[in-house]
């Protein structure tokens, strides 16, 4: 388990919810309330998570939380996915950036 204070997912996974409410913002300044709201939910969760796999009572847990954050992760790709589909154009950083989070979670869980 370890300390995750510095680790690349933890700053990683924080600096994707950044950008996520970034985007979320010319989103709502659009009018699209609704796929801004559920971006910010599941793109700031992965976070959320994985800050919460620090605080794991065992390895289980850890898991359990990792799997939380991968789940919000490929959730976090669906919306990024429907609203390039519907209304417009996504940045390509910010879906290259969650198709890292995925990969570096996938492979957390398998070697844990």
């Amino acid at each position: 388990m370890g300390d995750l204070k510095n680790s690349p997912i933890r700053i990683k996974s924080f600096e994707f919810a950044v950008k996520i409410v970034e985007f979320a913002r010319i989103l709502k300044e659009n009018k699209e309330f609704e796929l801004a709201k559920q971006l910010i939910r599941s793109g700031t969760s992965i976070g959320a998570n994985v800050r919460e796999a620090q605080r794991g009572v065992s390895t289980k847990d850890f898991k359990n939380k990792f799997g939380i954050a991968l789940k919000e992760a490929d959730e976090t790709a669906y919306w990024l996915d429907l609203i390039e589909a519907t209304c417009r154009e996504v940045p390509d950083n910010l879906k290259e950036k969650c198709d890292e989070l995925i990969r570096i979670l996938v492979s957390i869980i398998k070697n844990s």
